[in-house]
């Protein structure tokens, strides 16, 4: 990871249950403009994050701070990142996914 993506996944550590600010912020940020990452993020955002750990809120941060080209690999399974936090909170999201029932 780079100086900044730690710098930047630092910056905005939850500690307490997120506010109305936070989850817009991470609304914004989960929002990539890369719809196989949209219908990932945005709504595990919206309904899976507020109810997570504050360890595993700050991994989601950091997560987010990742590029767009690493996130598509991680979800398509392709490769598996070398932080196994952040392993672990990818297999989350997509295990979630995966539990939903199909859309028509």
């Amino acid at each position: 990871m780079s100086e900044k993506t730690q710098q930047e996944s630092t910056q905005h550590v939850p500690t307490q249950e997120p506010g109305q600010e936070e989850m817009n912020r991470l609304f914004w940020h989960s929002r990539r403009g890369m719809l196989e990452l949209d219908v990932l993020l945005v709504p595990f955002t919206q309904e899976v994050y507020p109810t997570l750990s504050a360890e595993q809120r700050a991994t989601y941060v950091e997560l987010l701070a990742c590029e767009d080209a690493d996130l598509f690999v991680w979800f398509m399974e392709k490769e598996i990142p070398a932080e196994q936090n952040l392993a672990d909170m990818i297999r989350m999201i997509i295990d979630r996914a995966r539990s939903l029932p199909p859309v028509h």
